[in-house]
């Protein structure tokens, strides 16, 4: 009993520090409710325990430590979910307490229990039927299996199972020292099993049914010592199942939520899969008592009270408890096979069976080794008439411990009922145990990751997140405000599309999501100090700051320039693969996700699609430097007389008006479809297929953000539509700009990089892997030529446009242009794509862009 008050005191302590844990600060609201809990658990089973020694001296020792270890820590469970019903729960253990301390007094109250036995059971089965005429839920609105007056709520069904135990022991105790005959045994003895069933199937009270089933066949095996009673109770409760299933709606939804709760995670089966997630959040050690989330479970304080054991004191916390209640049975059994007395005999084996059956169901529910049955967990759930059913089945295991001067008449009796079901009823213990130990250990990393866990969210309210730099330190995204209630800012809000967000409301997206393990913490700390935050905090270590490729100052100009044209533009360095600029427009604000998600979301326009990677489009004409790439390896032929062509009957213009008798390089800077159409002659439809594959049109860019992409067309359209680029070639600005990089990079396509390096607690800025590959595309030979054709007279660059016109209304307009290969300055490329033609528009961003980088 004192290491019992010991681990209360303990707790109760830890309970009140969590608020500072967490926040890592003293300035903090404590928790101090539940120290009246303690308060009256210690003043309540001081009493009892002196009440015992005085009235029961020969009781066995263990089994009040065991009860009241087992009350106190469901009562710090409860007040650390809720206050209102912590003090419900101490009101109902003072009031148990004081019944039990009277239960010492009586001069013989198991002779009352025998000899009263329809009485009690009368009592029962008449309490459960009141509730058919003025049966109430105290939650207002839900099953009414309770009977209220004035605030104080008594659920029949709980009784009844003690008084069922009762009627069934004295009932068998009597008739078997007659002849005993199993027909007229079992024929009133059936009569009363079946209005008992009969009653609770009619409140729909499943989980009390199956318990009574399951009772009636283990004290009917004590009596007889035919193991075959509990075969043909198993198979009867399997019928029943099957029926219930079939007819009962909410035996329904409870065996499919059981069966495959991952088909409706945040519908009928949420309150599993969320008692599925805290145990795994729990992992081998806990989160430490008050510092989990296990009120992110609807109905935690009774359905799943196991649950957020699980969760704050995690697989140990869980075979701590499992093994307790162990004991606790193990003790009552002990008191069962004592005893000389057939009645005596089978109210401490059907107790002890009791307990540990209803233990059974609600912690193989909490895990998914059953489906959810509604039981409460003995002592420890939320519920007066459990609290006080369950301490008075201890208290008669205290008498029937008591008794002396029968062990030679015990010696007499047959164990074998006892021990087998004591053996069974063990075994399920090791698998709960078994259970737990997957889901804290194999299936907790998993778990822990699913996006419908919003333990990350609570975390991100108390733990700095690491930063999001620009390549020269400037601050792009941030958290901000006090422990407790820290918020993330977008500080260049034109950037969302490409940073994202991390939203308690609407999870993550872009590089917030991309590189979250680094700025959560999770990732990149050593892996002591990592488990040590874990262990002591349950949080990870302030999140660690990302360097990232995009240059502040080049964005703001290309957003400046794009302006309030639709479309996108793509900087980077040809070379390093590294991304200057990503601006896709519209755009949105990240920091008012909130109130602006609505209109964000009817908006035509798209403004939270990220056009840099996730939009396609016809590369049209663009493609025209690629082939004069190709052609360019031998000697090119004559340009084509007319610049423009016809596709399908309709005309196709250049995106800018050309002489008739223009040059290569005039042709292809204006995007005219004629280029194409002459320069794919070496090509069929099936290499020139190929032929884009090598450009990375046909794969997805090795990114670190959502981006889209095309498959290889099958069957590949005709060679015209695809010399065009108006079948089978639909890109997005960063596979077209990754493509024109091999203009300006010696013919090498580059591996495209963000992310650059991260801020390491222990060595600094350490540089972060590239993601792709580099590949060569052209040689370096067909890239210069290239290059110098499509060169901007007195400019170190190179330009083209493309155009792809879809309907008579509509027209994509492409830009692509670069720094020519060898260039001393900074090498860069650029890919603009507007939803609109205008032309000289496009190249005004793009040359400003190109100029702006050097």
């Amino acid at each position: 009993m004192l290491l019992a008050a010991a681990f209360l005191t303990l707790s109760s302590i830890a309970l009140t520090l969590a608020p500072a844990v967490r926040a890592h600060s003293w300035s903090v609201s404590y928790r101090w409710t539940h120290w009246i809990g303690l308060a009256v658990w210690m003043l309540v089973f001081t009493l009892v325990t002196w009440q015992a020694r005085r009235k029961l001296p020969e009781r066995d020792p263990y089994l009040l430590p065991l009860t009241a270890l087992l009350a106190g820590w469901g009562l710090l469970a409860i007040y650390r979910l809720s206050f209102h019903f912590g003090l419900r729960q101490t009101i109902w253990l003072a009031v148990a307490s004081a019944l039990l301390v009277g239960l010492f007094h009586l001069k013989d109250p198991l002779a009352l229990l025998r000899r009263f036995k329809y009485l009690w059971l009368t009592c029962g089965l008449l309490l459960i039927g009141l509730t058919f005429l003025l049966g109430v839920y105290p939650g207002g609105s839900g099953p009414t299996l309770w009977i209220g007056l004035g605030g104080v709520y008594l659920q029949p069904s709980e009784p009844l199972k003690l008084l069922i135990i009762i009627f069934l022991s004295a009932y068998l105790a009597d008739r078997l020292p007659l002849q005993f005959s199993l027909k007229q045994t079992l024929a009133p003895l059936g009569l009363a099993f079946a209005t008992a069933l009969a009653l609770l199937i009619g409140q729909h009270d499943l989980g009390t049914t199956s318990l009574i089933i399951i009772l009636f066949a283990i004290i009917l095996y004590y009596a007889t010592d035919r193991l075959r009673v509990l075969v043909l109770s198993g198979i009867l409760l399997l019928a029943g199942g099957g029926l219930g299933y079939l007819y009962i709606n909410i035996v329904r939804l409870r065996v499919d939520a059981w069966l495959n709760p991952w088909l409706d995670p945040s519908g009928r089966s949420y309150q599993v899969v969320q008692s599925l997630i805290a145990v795994a959040s729990g992992g081998i050690f806990g989160s430490g008592i008050g510092l989990g989330s296990p009120g992110l479970i609807p109905v935690t304080q009774s359905d799943f009270i196991f649950a957020a054991v699980g969760e704050e004191g995690g697989l140990i916390g869980c075979l701590a408890l499992l093994l307790v209640f162990c004991l606790l049975i193990l003790r009552g059994f002990k008191a069962a096979l004592g005893s000389g007395d057939l009645f005596k005999r089978y109210l401490a084996g059907g107790i002890s069976a009791y307990l540990a059956l209803q233990t059974i169901l609600i912690v193989a529910g909490n895990i998914r080794l059953l489906p959810i049955t509604g039981v409460t967990l003995p002592f420890l759930s939320y519920g007066g008439s459990s609290l006080l059913t369950t301490l008075l089945a201890v208290g008669i295991l205290l008498r029937i411990s008591a008794d002396e001067g029968d062990a030679r008449q015990a010696a007499q009796l047959t164990s074998r009922p006892l021990t087998v079901t004591a053996g069974l009823l063990f075994a399920s213990f090791a698998l709960l145990a078994l259970g737990c130990g997957w889901w804290t250990v194999i299936r907790s990393e998993a778990l822990t990751a699913r996006t419908d866990n919003p333990r990350r969210t609570i975390n991100d309210r108390f733990v700095l997140r690491g930063r999001i730099l620009d390549r020269t330190d400037n601050v792009i995204s941030q958290t901000g405000g006090e422990s407790g209630a820290y918020t993330r800012q977008l500080l260049y809000t034109p950037l969302s599309p490409v940073i994202g967000y991390t939203n308690p409301a609407f999870g993550q997206a872009g590089l917030e999501a991309a590189l979250d393990e680094y700025l959560r913490g999770i990732r990149g700390y050593p892996a002591l100090e990592q488990a040590v935050s874990n262990l002591l905090y349950n949080q990870p270590p302030q999140g660690l700051d990302i360097r990232v490729s995009l240059s502040l100052a080049l964005q703001q100009r290309a957003d400046e320039l794009l302006g309030d044209q639709t479309g996108a533009v793509v900087l980077l360095n040809p070379v390093s693969g590294e991304i200057l600029a990503l601006a896709s427009h519209p755009t949105y604000d990240a920091n008012q996700l909130e109130t602006t998600l609505e209109a964000l979301q009817a908006d035509e326009r798209g403004p939270l699609l990220n056009r840099t990677t996730q939009a396609l489009y016809p590369a049209g004409t663009s493609l025209n430097v690629f082939l004069l790439a190709d052609a360019i390896a031998d000697e090119l032929p004559d340009p084509p007389a007319r610049a423009t062509a016809w596709l399908d009957g309709t005309p196709f213009p250049c995106a800018l008006y050309t002489s008739p008798h223009a040059d290569w390089k005039s042709m292809i800077a204006a995007g005219c479809p004629a280029v194409a159409l002459n320069l794919s002659g070496s090509f069929t439809s099936v290499s020139l297929p190929m032929f884009y594959q090598q450009l990375g049109f046909y794969s997805k860019p090795a990114v670190l953000l959502d981006a889209s992409f095309n498959e290889l067309p099958d069957p590949t359209p005709d060679l015209s539509h695809l010399a065009l680029g108006m079948q089978g070639v639909d890109v997005s600005p960063l596979q077209l700009a990754l493509a024109a990089a091999t203009i300006s990079a010696e013919g090498v396509m580059p591996a495209p990089r963000l992310a650059l390096s991260v801020n390491s607690p222990t060595q600094g800025w350490v540089i972060l892997p590239v993601e792709g590959e580099s590949r060569q595309v052209f040689s370096a030979s067909q890239a210069e030529k290239t290059a110098e054709l499509l060169k901007v007279e007195s400019q170190p660059f190179w330009q083209a446009l493309g155009i792809a016109p879809l309907t008579p209304g509509r027209t994509i307009l492409w830009y692509l242009g670069g720094t020519l290969p060898g260039w001393n300055g900074t090498p860069v490329v650029v890919v603009i794509l507007l939803e609109s033609n205008l032309p000289y528009r496009a190249e005004l961003i793009g040359e400003s862009l190109i100029l702006a980088a050097q």
